[in-house]
């Protein structure tokens, strides 16, 4: 593998980035995942038809006849909400809608819970996902709100997809590659240096074609693996997969993928949360196909490094390396890689 860009960074630069990723809030906030997952194994009989779960964008309800129901729930950031009550709503559509999508699913609609002492607060999150509504097709259908309390906003997402078809975040297999994938025709979010929106200026044509795009990879089964990059950045994200695919990734530096804005670093682009963007990992004999499907859905795919079986993610340039996260020293989720859920009995499934 090649470097496609020059990028020399030392053993110090390395080293900080890696620290920079490992210490940053959207990363750090993962860690009580793991008290609660573990509270819930004690009642996994209850299941029932759960065939994914803790670890994944979106738990997997098999609901017979091969297909299988998504259900994903997203909370967005208070001060988010305190900066901009619309842009909070706006992004709280997305951000469910691509727990759906990095599935390989198909949105079908969304709940959502707010609280607010204020009215105009009330208005403005719900005009910003109308907004979002209007742009991808999905509609809210109901939910629930506090008219008193802090500012804050929570929305649910129900989806569909094929059992054969679905994309899990703990199928990675060591010696795949590692595809970022990420719609980079965008800008900084305006109310966050480290949030990248890209689908305000876009038409629904255009969306639905990108969005048509990690559907594609799921039924063409060209993914081992993949996952929405969401608040920990693209490597916090990677790492989570790592973490419950039990397994590692050696990544270049220079093949990561990255706005062409010099005032956007790679570290801190490293930090950002770009609005549309996935990790896959493909079996190096489907690399070429994924990425041509990934393209062809006007997002910039290449491969930027390799699964590996040391459980650690390490971030190379040239000869330079650093550890980012060491999964034998500690977790970012804390969610281990489990056996596979058994198949669930006519019994125990539920229909729709």
């Amino acid at each position: 593998m090649t470097e496609t860009a020059v990028l020399k960074m030392s053993p110090e630069e390395l080293e900080n980035t890696a620290k920079a990723i490992r210490t940053f809030d959207g990363t750090v906030r993962k860690k009580p995942i793991a008290s609660v997952s573990h509270i819930f194994e004690s009642v996994a009989e209850a299941y029932g038809g759960c065939i994914a779960d803790f670890g994944e964008d979106a738990a997997a309800i098999d609901i017979g006849n091969g297909d299988v129901i998504l259900l994903a729930a997203d909370g967005i950031w208070g001060r988010l909400i305190e900066k901009s009550p619309w842009w909070a709503g706006f992004t709280s559509v997305i951000v469910n809608i691509n727990d759906i999508a990095a599935m390989g699913g198909r949105p079908l609609a969304m709940v959502d819970v707010v609280s607010s002492s204020d009215v105009e607060t009330f208005k403005e999150i719900f005009t910003g996902m109308a907004e979002g509504v209007k742009l991808f097709g999905v509609p809210v259908v109901g939910g629930h709100t506090h008219p008193e309390g802090e500012k804050s906003l929570s929305v649910a997402i129900i989806g569909i997809a094929k059992k054969d078809q679905l994309i899990r975040s703990d199928t990675a297999k060591p010696g795949d590659a590692v595809i970022f994938a990420i719609d980079l025709d965008g800008r900084t979010g305006p109310n966050s240096p480290y949030s990248f929106e890209s689908v305000s200026s876009k038409t629904k044509e255009e969306i639905k074609k990108m969005y048509e795009a990690p559907r594609l990879i799921g039924q063409k089964q060209l993914a081992t693996a993949g996952k929405d990059i969401s608040n920990p950045g693209l490597i916090g994200t990677l790492g989570m997969l790592c973490e419950v695919s039990g397994a590692g990734a050696e990544i270049n530096a220079g093949q990561i993928i990255r706005p062409d804005d010099p005032e956007i670093t790679l570290e801190r682009w490293l930090l950002m949360h770009p609005g549309t963007g996935f990790v896959f990992t493909a079996a190096p004999e489907k690399v070429e196909e994924c990425l041509q499907v990934l393209r062809e859905g006007k997002m910039t795919a290449d491969v930027c490094g390799e699964m590996t079986k040391e459980r650690k993610v390490i971030l190379r340039s040239g000869n330079n390396t650093a550890v980012v996260f060491d999964f034998e020293k500690e977790g970012i989720t804390g969610i281990q890689k489990r056996k596979r859920r058994r198949e669930p009995n006519k019994k125990s499934t539920p229909r729709i």
